[in-house]
C-alpha cells in the first residue's frame, strides 16, 4: 500500500490509503472494498512482522526484559520459576551468580516479589561486608567510607568543571605554599576543605592528617570519633591545568583509646600524644583507597579483606562495583619513573631500568615506559595491567618525594591486598616503616610481585 495525495484545499491537503490495484475512485462500493482490503492487509502484516522478530529474538528479549522488571517470577502452588537473562551488554557491577544465564531468585515476602537486578552500589556493598564481618566497629566504617565517597564525588564534579568555574591556577593568585615547600593550586585548598568537612561530620574521626596542613587537625569534640583519617587531597594537582588524570588518596587508621583531645589552643602532653596517633606504620590501617578522576571516576578501596573497584554511575550518583576482587598480574611489561632523575640514581638502578629497555632482564622482554607525574594514574594503570613504579630515592631527594602517611603507606596495602609488593628497597617493606613526622617521605617500588623481586635483587 502507499499513502497519496488525495485532494488539495485551500486549507489542507486530505490524504487515504491506496493498494497498488487500481480500483476507480467514483465507486463508493470500491472505497469501501479498500477500507476493509487495507484493514485485512495491515492486520497480516502486523502479524508476520510480530512473528519475525519473536523469532529473531527482539519481541523474546523485548518481552523478558518487561517479565524481568515487571513480574521476574511466576509463582505455582510453591514451585519457583526463574526468567533466563538474554542480555548481551556487559554484566560490570553485578555478582558472579547475576552474570549466569539465569537471573538470581527474587525474594518473596507478604507485599510480592522482591527484584535484585545484581547491581551493587559502594553503600550495598559496605553493609553487606559489615553484616558479615565479626570485627566489631564495622558499622562505623560504613559511615565512614560513606562520607569519604561523597566528598570524591563532590572533587569529581570540581575537576571536571575546573575550567568552566575558573578553579584552575594557584591559590591567591601564587605565593601559597604547603608546608612541603609546594605551590597550593586552587583545587588544593579546595578539596582539602571538602574532604575535611565530609569526614568531620561522619562522627567517626578524632584526627585528620593531610599535605595540605601543616600539622594534624584535631575534629570538634562534638564530631570526634575513634579514627584517624590520612590524606592526600588532590594528588597531581600540578597536572589539573592541563586535564590530565588526579586523584585523592586516603588512609584510616584506628586511634588509641585514651586519646580525648580538647577545644583548647594550648594542648597538653597527653593530647599532643593523641596527635602523635597519626605516626603509625601501615601495617595499622584498617583501611585505604584511592579515587582517581580521568575519563571515568573510579574509587578503589580495601578494608583489609580484599581489593575492590567502583566507577561512579553520573546518572544516579552511585559508585558502582565494576572491579570486584582485583589482582595484580605477577608481572608486567611496563616501568613507571620520572627518568628525568635518572642521572642521580644509584648506578644499580640504573643498570636495572637499562636491562629492561634493552630486554635484558629476567624475562628477556623489552619493557615500555609509562610516566604521567600523578601517582594515582601510574599506580593504577600498574595495579590493573601489571609491572612495576617506583619513585626512589636520588642524590637530590635521598628518601624520594613521596610521603609515607597518605601516600606510600595506603596505597602499599592496597597492592598487597591485590596480590603485588611493596618496598622502601631491599630488605624493606612500606607497611613496616614506622614514621617520625607527618610528613615524612620514603623510597616506593611497588607493583607486580615478580617486578619488585627482581628490582630488590638487582638494588641488592
Amino acid at each position: 500500500f502507499g499513502i497519496l495525495p488525495a485532494t488539495r484545499t485551500s486549507t489542507q491537503t486530505r490524504y487515504h490509503v491506496k493498494m497498488y490495484t487500481p480500483v476507480p475512485a467514483s465507486s463508493s462500493n470500491a472505497r469501501r472494498r479498500i477500507t476493509t482490503y487495507s484493514v485485512i492487509m495491515n492486520v497480516v502484516l502486523g502479524l508476520t512482522m510480530a512473528a519475525v522478530l519473536f523469532r529473531g529474538g527482539v519481541l523474546s528479549s523485548t518481552m523478558t526484559a518487561a517479565r524481568t522488571f515487571a513480574a521476574p517470577s511466576v509463582h505455582t502452588r510453591g514451585m519457583h520459576m526463574s526468567v533466563k537473562s538474554s542480555n548481551p551488554f556487559s554484566q560490570a557491577g553485578r555478582r558472579a551468580a547475576v552474570r549466569s544465564s539465569v537471573a538470581p531468585s527474587p525474594v518473596q515476602d507478604s507485599a510480592g516479589t522482591i527484584v535484585d537486578d545484581g547491581t551493587v552500589t559502594l553503600t550495598r556493598f559496605m553493609i553487606e561486608e559489615a553484616m558479615k564481618s565479626k570485627t566489631p566497629g564495622q558499622e562505623d566504617m560504613v559511615r565512614l567510607i560513606s562520607s569519604i565517597s561523597v566528598a570524591c564525588k563532590r572533587i569529581a564534579s570540581m575537576v571536571q568543571t575546573a575550567g568552566i568555574s575558573g578553579s584552575t591556577g594557584l591559590a591567591e593568585g601564587g605565593g601559597s605554599v604547603n608546608v612541603q615547600g609546594e605551590e597550593q593550586k586552587k583545587l588544593d585548598v579546595i578539596s582539602n576543605d571538602v574532604l575535611k568537612s565530609a569526614l568531620r561530620s561522619s562522627g567517626k574521626l578524632g584526627v585528620i592528617a593531610s599535605e595540605e596542613e601543616d600539622n594534624p587537625v584535631v575534629v570538634d569534640e562534638l564530631y570526634s570519633g575513634e579514627y584517624v583519617a590520612t590524606f592526600d587531597p588532590l594528588d597531581g594537582s600540578s597536572n589539573i591545568d592541563a586535564a590530565i588524570s588526579t586523584g585523592t588518596i586516603f588512609g584510616v587508621f584506628k586511634a588509641p583509646e585514651e586519646c580525648l583531645i580538647g577545644d583548647s589552643d594550648n594542648l597538653s602532653i597527653a593530647e599532643q600524644q593523641c596527635l602523635e596517633a597519626t605516626l603509625q606504620p601501615g601495617t595499622n590501617l584498617v583501611a585505604a583507597g584511592y579515587c582517581m578522576y580521568s575519563s571515568s571516576t573510579i574509587l578503589v578501596l580495601t578494608t583489609g579483606d580484599g581489593l575492590n573497584g567502583f566507577t561512579l554511575d553520573p546518572s544516579i550518583g552511585e559508585f558502582i562495583l565494576t572491579h570486584p576482587n582485583i589482582q595484580i598480574p605477577s608481572r608486567g611489561k611496563i616501568y613507571s619513573m620520572n627518568e628525568a632523575n635518572y642521572f642521580d640514581w644509584d648506578p644499580k638502578l640504573q643498570t636495572y631500568v637499562d636491562n629492561l629497555k634493552k630486554g635484558e632482564g629476567q624475562t628477556g622482554e623489552k619493557y615500555s615506559s609509562r610516566y604521567i607525574g600523578s601517582m594515582v594514574g601510574d599506580v593504577h594503570r600498574t595495579l590493573l595491567y601489571g609491572g612495576i613504579f617506583a619513585y626512589p630515592g636520588d642524590k637530590k631527594n635521598v628518601n624520594g618525594k613521596l610521603r609515607l602517611l597518605y601516600e606510600a603507606a595506603p596505597m602499599s596495602l592496597i597492592f598487597e591486598q591485590a596480590g603485588g609488593k611493596s618496598i622502601t628497597g631491599p630488605g624493606g617493606r612500606v607497611l613496616d616503616l614506622v614514621p617520625d613526622k607527618v610528613h615524612q617521605r620514603c623510597p616506593v617500588f611497588i607493583g607486580s610481585p615478580d617486578d619488585v623481586d627482581e628490582v630488590e635483587k638487582a638494588l641488592a
